[in-house]
This record gives C-alpha cells, structure tokens and sequence, in this order.
C-alpha cells in the first residue's frame, strides 16, 4: 500500500483547482462599471416633457412659428389648446349647477383644464426657456398678458365651480413688543428732582424780560 495514499494535502496549492471555485482575473486595460447618472427628479422630468410639447405645437402650427418669434399671445393661444384634453368641469353662467361646488346631477358643461395646472405649467414652461438660452426680458411665458389671462382664468373657475381660491398668507415673524411704560416712569422719576432742584435758581422768561423792560 502506498503510504502516501489517502493523505490531506497540507497547503491549497498541493490541492487540485476546481473549476467552479477558479476565479479569472479581469484585465489591467478592462474599464470598470459607469456610475449611473442620477435620475431627474418629478419636476425636471415633468418640466422636460411640457417643453418639448411646447415646441411640437410650435412646429404644428399653421403657419409653423419659431421660438423667437413667440409671444405673449401665442403662449394664450397655447393655454386655450390644452383645454381640449382637460379633465375639470366648468360650469356655464346659465348652466343650474353653477357655483356649486358638488353638483347633484352631470351636466353637459365642458371639460377645461383647471387654473392651478396652468400656472404650474407657466411656471415650468417660464424656466425651461431660460434654461434653453433665452432671456428675461423676452421670455413670453412672463409676459403681462398671460398673468391677466391666468387672473382671469382662476376668477371664472372660482367662480363656476363655487371653489375660491386664496393665497396662501405667509405668516410673519412675531416681535416681542418692549415694554415703555416701565421705562417711561422711571425716566419720569429719575427727572422729577432734577427739575424739583432747578426751581427758583434762574427766573423766568417772563419775569426777566420785565426786569430788562424796567432798566
């Protein structure tokens, strides 16, 4: 019997590989794994999408109309386009459930997209266009115009469906007020006999014009 047989090798390397345990090195010019880049948060992703929807009405409209050429009125126009695929009723002045704002029964009033999706849109669509490279001062989606357009909007849904809407008041830092009462008597008293110790050491006014008078 051969004595070496059935012995435990003492070291991994007298051990014969395994070919599910070998492990093959990567090469030294292989690049590692590409950070993923951070994903867009909801607004950006919703800001990105409103812009490109933008300029497809842009390029659909007849006759095609460039951005730079966009303004105030064309933003209006836009506004008035997306009323189409709104989803809030809007209820006609002679329509019965006017101003109620849970109305008993459907009516045949159309849909409109309501005023806060409109000026959150303004509000995403006003910086994409800086973003693009245009400035301020012409940007269209700040234009006059399209703030009384979006007052008018909101005064005649607020109306309509019986929902006002009001600002949110920002509340202010409150001031402790500083007692002056304390402050005020104990300059009252402090002066008190300072003026009790002036008394009789020059005349008055009156008295030493008379005397000047006399001499």
């Amino acid at each position: 019997m051969d004595p070496g047989a059935g012995e435990v090798p003492s070291t991994a390397s007298e051990a014969a590989p395994s070919s599910s345990s070998t492990e093959i090195p990567a090469p030294a010019d292989q690049p590692g794994p590409v950070p993923s880049s951070p994903q867009p948060s909801r607004y950006e992703s919703q800001k990105r999408r409103d812009w490109k929807t933008f300029l497809q009405y842009l390029r659909n409209h007849k006759p095609p109309l460039s951005l730079q050429r966009c303004s105030g009125a064309h933003v209006i126009e836009f506004l008035k386009y997306l009323d189409q695929f709104g989803k809030t009723k809007v209820h006609a002045p002679t329509c019965a459930h006017y101003g109620l704002p849970s109305p008993p029964a459907p009516c045949p009033c159309p849909l409109r997209q309501a005023w806060g999706s409109l000026d959150a849109l303004i509000g995403r669509l006003r910086a994409a266009y800086e973003e693009s490279g245009g400035s301020p001062e012409s940007n269209p989606f700040a234009a006059r115009a399209v703030r009384i357009y979006l007052r008018e909007v909101r005064e005649a849904q607020a109306k309509a469906r019986g929902i006002p809407y009001e600002k949110k008041k920002r509340k202010r830092p409150l001031i402790p007020k500083i007692n002056t009462g304390a402050s005020s008597s104990a300059a009252a008293e402090a002066a008190g006999p300072a003026m009790t110790r002036g008394e009789g050491s020059s005349p008055p006014v009156s008295s030493a014009v008379g005397e000047e008078s006399r001499v």
